[in-house]
């Protein structure tokens, strides 16, 4: 069943799910694909976080979003530098949605999808299981094996294995 989950009454279900996607992975896209069935429409919202040190420029990861997502019609790129709930309301979203990779993974989402919640009670988080061929795979990871001119097509869409590529001027 593929049925998008929608509001009993009549409006549109709009989920968030933000992150830092420095770079975005396969890992990434797998939620985003899902997520995209579950909603009328998904906003993908870049976070900038001041307390980190990206590979990529907000912009950057925008546009690579842009790209690597451009055949989902319901899908929309964004960034934000806010707290989340406060985001999520000014674009009237009612779920956050987070990727599980593992228990690690699990009790950070729970703690913040708590917080969310004591925030804003009207705010819902729904936890999407990663596809398991992707459970080890992280953006970290990514970029040490890329620092290395290590192949990293298999982790991630060719677009941004090639701005890995131009960032750390290594070759394929």
């Amino acid at each position: 069943m593929n049925a998008k989950i929608t509001r009993q009454d009549g409006e549109h279900r709009i989920a968030v799910y933000p992150g830092s996607f420095d770079p975005v992975t396969f890992g990434h896209l797998d939620i985003i694909r899902r997520a995209a069935k579950q909603f009328d429409k998904l906003i993908v919202a870049v976070l900038n976080n001041l307390s980190k040190n990206p590979l990529f420029t907000v912009e950057e990861r925008v546009e690579l979003l842009q790209e690597v997502t451009k055949d989902l019609p319901n899908v929309e790129i964004d960034s934000f530098r806010d707290l989340l709930v406060r985001y999520m309301r000014s674009r009237n979203a009612q779920v956050s949605v987070r990727g599980i990779r593992s228990v690690t993974d699990f009790e950070y989402e729970l703690q913040m999808a708590s917080t969310n919640r004591q925030l804003d009670e009207g705010i819902e988080t729904i936890f999407m299981m990663t596809n398991p061929k992707y459970s080890y795979l992280s953006s970290s990871i990514v970029k040490e094996i890329a620092k290395f001119n290590g192949q990293v097509q298999d982790l991630v869409p060719p677009a941004v294995e090639a701005a890995l590529r131009r960032k750390y001027g290594t070759q394929s």
